[in-house]
């Protein structure tokens, strides 16, 4: 709900709850054999939301974000985390047997999916303003690019 497109008045609140798992439940209709993998994000959807959808043709539920700021951006109240550890939670809660995958859905050696477990809980991000990196607008410097203007232009040049 904090999405401009929202704020503007050109846009809903988003799908409900139901649409949402209908829509994953379609995909894997609609687009199986072609896609053989169907994602429902839980940094939109929350764990209670995948595991839904886990039960509705949904089998992958993305991967472990760290500092995810966009969907939370946006309004939503999921997305800082969630450990390989709660995944497979959830996955196992759903009635579904976990599988770590590589990017390119490709099967994980054992001994790399075991590395990503206990690491430590992240902390809460520090966002820094923009405006510390702003331009100083007391310099009267211009802004060029080396070799595309000729020096004896570039010395003669008036500043704005």
């Amino acid at each position: 709900m904090e999405a401009p497109i929202y704020l503007k008045g050109n846009a809903r609140k988003g799908p409900t709850f139901r649409e949402a798992i209908l829509i994953h439940a379609i995909a894997r209709l609609a687009l199986n054999p072609v896609f053989k993998n169907i994602q429902a994000s839980w940094t939109k959807l929350g764990h209670e939301g995948v595991k839904a959808c886990l039960n509705a043709g949904v089998n992958d539920i993305g991967g472990t974000l760290m500092n995810e700021t966009i969907t939370r951006a946006a309004g939503a109240a999921h997305g800082q985390e969630t450990s390989p550890e709660e995944m497979e939670g959830i996955i196992r809660s759903a009635g579904r047997l976990p599988r770590q995958r590589a990017t390119n859905y490709g099967v994980v050696p054992e001994v790399q999916r075991q590395k990503s477990f206990g690491a430590a809980v992240l902390s809460e991000p520090t966002y820094t303003s923009a405006k510390r990196y702003d331009r100083d607008k007391t310099k009267k410097e211009p802004l060029v690019r080396p070799g595309l203007i000729p020096e004896e232009i570039l010395s003669s040049a008036e500043i704005i």
